[in-house]
């Protein structure tokens, strides 16, 4: 693991070397490990060397140590120092490193941080602000300290446990060669290309353990040496185990936050404990852990590589990556795809980092544009299918009668009543309308579905999820709503729609594949296609967002629906109206001036939302919670499931259930055993040869050669990998449930009397038997279910995200949104959020000024099509400075010596540029 955190002072650096970096925790040997100044330009300065803290206290004030002149031409009061660049190596890694006899593995540790450090420094960048000028520029030279330590910090009544790691603390200073001077560093890009160098790390790391005869073995998120109990693993995870402990009482999940909770209960270094005594400690623990349960003897760790084993080449992880990232994303940054790309070859020795890049640079399949400081890379075939998609959608424009010559008389006015004109009166086989959360698109389409049939058509309505055709939908009226893949693959509802009008809800959740299967669909059977939904909501999980592209990039009429009925309070009316507009800061204001925005305690982050959701329950009012993150929604669920029990609310009688959790992993990561683990629970959504359709099976073996899956049953198969796209991998949860709990069905399904349950219904649960058998009960519908606590596919439903959210309106919505939410924050999520309710919105952070920040971002994903109108603009502006160049007037060259030519020869352009 690597982690990047800043420091934004002198004192605040000089107290981090003082208390952490200046001396290794303990020693090896009773040697210390020194720190040493590294880098370009601290050999350049004449620095390279080790750390003192004469030498790091004066590089902290941005003063050159021996000469005592200033570094960069301005010392700000309150600047950026540096940033401690920290690297983790694997727990097992740390644990062999301690108990052995000589350095080998500390060695193999010391050289990839080196190497990693290496490749930092070559990306390593200034501001240019001279001429006008607003970019960066490449430098290639860092200056860094750096510190290996080999012991984590102890926790109360322990020896700390062993973990090698390294702080590298690069200072705030670069030389740029053009202006020949030094200069602040531009750390921008290395900071968001961490996940890049951190798999190079490991890569790194890995094929220095395989030299040293090492197996090793994936994890999600690292490696591990092979054949090292998971136990004695986490026996030396104290550390770990302490932090995550109050990381969960705290709610905190961003890495950032993680690393400087550390740093906050850190305990003080134990004094004159040797590494002998240490190694005598950590001996006896693992004795008195004792052997694997099964009496199975511990296998060899470090041993003589197989010769036999499959060796894979460079192209199967690009490919790997490709088929992996570009699942759900139309565009990606060129080193997202190459961190995928190098974390698939870790633990095969034969593949190297440069003939990964290499492949990937040179594969047809690829297209590269540069983007500014960046790459973004699409395909030829996503591209393709974005094309064909428009060309689809743009292929029917005025080729059809309209349903009617003039619109009829309506029951709406303004906006709504243009829109139902529009579909009305269109002659285009695609029509858009685009209506705002709370436009009134229910009644819209309504209306424009009685005067449609009056016309002599049917009208099939269709919605991406089951909760908003089979839930929703039905609720206002469409009873025979469906989902988009339930069309796709029927083959009846597919000929009834023949001549007739297809009508597709909240079509902004539709992929580009969807879109396209459902336009051929209109297309085949002659019946036009309305899309009604909100792009500026959330879009689909898949590739593409189909909607906005057919909008923007194909031009197809779209009739805007942005006057909003939902918010009965005016100024909560107009908030969301910004946001809907895509005005953030405005809607802020909004939410700021009503008191909707509310600060929360850091001890009890949840205390005041739980009392608020209460009182408002309590009311007789229908509330919803929503946080951007899973494990924040979980966090609060905990706390409002306390309060509930001590209000008398939920029964008293609990039974434990079993929740099964998706792991959404994307065809290609299910495919890779590395990535399934022993005790997930894999679901089947097609029949193959000895496997039924919705079957569930149990992984019990799992490595290179196979993974082992056995049914309950009793049956025993292999897994089909080479067919990931059949099957679904989840992991299993405990979940207490009792009279009372509100609850969420999380995948389609029947209960135990075959009555449809369907993904994001919302029901309670009336009662509960030690049997484990569970009643539910539809709270509206008053439609009752029963299901049995091993059924799985159920969540409880006080908190949820603001994807499951909508869709959905309740009279007030509560926001869960702490800093530690903020990495999942866009104005897609604040809009959906804030959106759903109709009395009131209060949101619950403690850091106003940054949720804005990250509110603003757009969260719309750039398609194909649009990186290639990018990257055409690119290609004529660049053609354009050429002719401004050739067209500037010549004027006659001073005199010269005879070796120089003129400087207009050379210069090398095609024809007509």
């Amino acid at each position: 693991m690597i982690r990047m955190i800043q420091s934004n002072s002198a004192a605040q650096a000089k107290a981090y070397f003082s208390q952490s970096l200046s001396k290794a925790d303990y020693y090896v040997n009773d040697q210390e490990l020194n720190g040493h100044i590294q880098g370009k330009l601290a050999k350049r300065l004449g620095l390279a060397g080790r750390a003192t803290k004469e030498t790091f206290f004066a590089l902290c004030e941005n003063v050159h140590p021996f000469t005592g002149e200033h570094l960069t031409p301005r010392t700000k009061k309150e600047r950026t120092t540096g940033y401690d660049i920290n690297f983790h190596c694997p727990k097992s890694v740390s644990i062999l490193h301690a108990l052995s006899k000589d350095d080998h593995l500390l060695k193999a540790f010391e050289a990839s941080v080196k190497a990693t450090m290496k490749d930092i420094e070559a990306d390593a960048k200034t501001r240019v602000r001279k001429g006008g000028r607003d970019d960066d520029r490449l430098t290639g030279e860092l200056l860094w300290a750096d510190f290996v330590h080999q012991t984590a910090r102890p926790v109360k009544g322990h020896f700390p446990d062993p973990h090698v790691h390294a702080h590298c603390f690069v200072f705030n200073q670069t030389w740029d060669e053009q202006e020949q001077k030094v200069k602040a560093g531009q750390f921008r890009d290395i900071k968001r290309d961490m996940p890049y160098y951190q798999a190079r790390f490991h890569k790194y790391l890995s094929d220095q353990l395989i030299d040293l005869c090492y197996g090793i073995v994936r994890t999600e998120k690292s490696f591990e040496i092979e054949n090292v109990p998971e136990r004695v693993i986490n026996l030396f995870s104290k550390r770990t185990d302490e932090i995550g402990r109050i990381a969960k009482e705290k709610a905190v999940t961003d890495i950032d936050e993680l690393g400087a909770l550390g740093a906050r209960t850190r305990a003080k270094k134990q004094k004159g404990v040797g590494m002998d005594e240490l190694k005598t400690d950590w001996k006896r623990q693992i004795k008195e852990l004792g052997s694997e349960e099964d009496g199975k003897s511990e296998r060899s760790i470090r041993y003589a590589p197989e010769k036999l084993k499959e060796a894979k080449h460079a192209k199967d992880c690009v490919d790997h990556a490709i088929l992996h990232g570009f699942e759900r994303a139309s565009v990606i940054r060129d080193r997202r795809l190459l961190e995928s790309a190098y974390r698939q070859g870790i633990g095969d020795r034969a593949i190297s980092l440069d003939a990964v890049t290499t492949i990937l640079s040179n594969d047809s399949r690829i297209i590269g544009v540069k983007d500014h400081d960046q790459t973004l890379l699409t395909t030829e075939a996503v591209l393709a299918e974005e094309h064909y998609m428009v060309k689809l959608a743009r292929s029917g424009q005025g080729r059809l009668t309209p349903l009617c010559i003039k619109a009829p008389e309506l029951k709406l006015d303004g906006q709504q009543a243009a829109a139902v004109s529009y579909v009305l009166t269109t002659t285009n086989r695609v029509s858009i309308i685009r209506g705002a959360a709370g436009s009134g698109k229910t009644t819209l389409m309504q209306e424009a579905v009685k005067h449609i049939e009056s016309a002599g058509k049917t009208v099939t309505v269709v919605a991406p999820t089951s909760q908003a055709s089979r839930g929703v939908l039905k609720d206002e009226g469409f009873l025979g709503a469906e989902t988009v893949s339930k069309l796709l693959i029927d083959q009846k509802m597919q000929e009834e729609l023949a001549g007739q009008v297809l009508w597709v809800d909240e079509a902004g959740l539709l992929g580009t594949q969807d879109m396209t299967a459902l336009l051929e669909l209109s297309i085949r059977q002659n019946a036009r296609l309305i899309l009604g939904g909100d792009t500026r909501q959330h879009s689909a999980v898949i590739r593409g967002d189909a909607l906005r592209i057919l909008n923007t990039v194909g031009q197809i009429k779209t009739a805007e629906v942005n006057k909003i009925y939902r918010q009965r309070n005016e100024n909560y009316r107009k908030a969301v109206e910004d946001l809907s507009n895509g005005d953030v800061k405005g809607a802020f204001e909004k939410l700021i001036g009503m008191e909707a925005i509310q600060d929360i305690d850091p001890l009890k982050p949840n205390e005041a939302l739980v009392k608020d959701f209460t009182n408002t329950v309590k009311k007789g009012k229908t509330a919803l919670i929503i946080s951007p993150t899973h494990h924040q929604s979980e966090e609060v669920t905990g706390d409002i499931r306390h309060a509930l029990r001590n209000a008398g609310v939920l029964g008293k009688k609990e039974i434990t259930a079993t929740r099964l959790v998706n792991r959404n992993l994307t065809e290609a990561e299910r495919s890779d055993w590395r990535n399934i683990n022993v005790g997930n629970v894999i679901q089947f959504n097609q029949n193959m040869e000895g496997i039924q359709r919705g079957s569930r099976w149990k992984v019990e073996e799992c490595n290179d050669r196979h993974i082992l899956i056995r049914s309950s049953k009793n049956e025993t198969q292999l897994l089909p990998t080479n067919k990931s796209a059949f099957y679904d991998v989840y992991r299993e949860k405990s979940l207490d449930l009792a009279r009372g709990d509100l609850v969420r069905i999380t995948r389609n399904g029947f209960d135990d009397q075959t009555k449809r349950l369907n993904n994001g219904q919302l029901l309670q649960v009336s009662s509960v038997k030690k049997s484990g058998d569970i009643e539910l009960i539809n709270t509206i519908s008053k439609a009752t279910y029963k299901i049995n606590k091993d059924f799985g596919h159920v969540a409880h439903a006080y908190c949820i995200t603001s994807h499951a959210s909508q869709g959905k309106t309740v009279d007030e919505v509560f926001i869960s949104q702490p800093a530690a939410t903020f990495p999942a924050t866009d104005a897609k999520q604040l809009y959906v959020s804030v959106s759903r309710g109709r009395d009131r919105a209060r949101i619950y952070t403690d850091d106003k000024e940054e949720l804005l920040s990250y509110a603003q971002r757009i969260g719309d994903r750039q398609s194909a099509l649009e990186l290639m109108r990018k990257r055409k603009q690119v290609e004529e502006l660049a053609s354009d400075n050429v002719r401004r160049n050739l067209q500037k007037p010549k004027f006659k060259a001073p005199v010269t010596s005879k070796k120089s030519k003129p400087i207009t020869k050379g210069i090398d352009y095609e024809p007509g540029i």
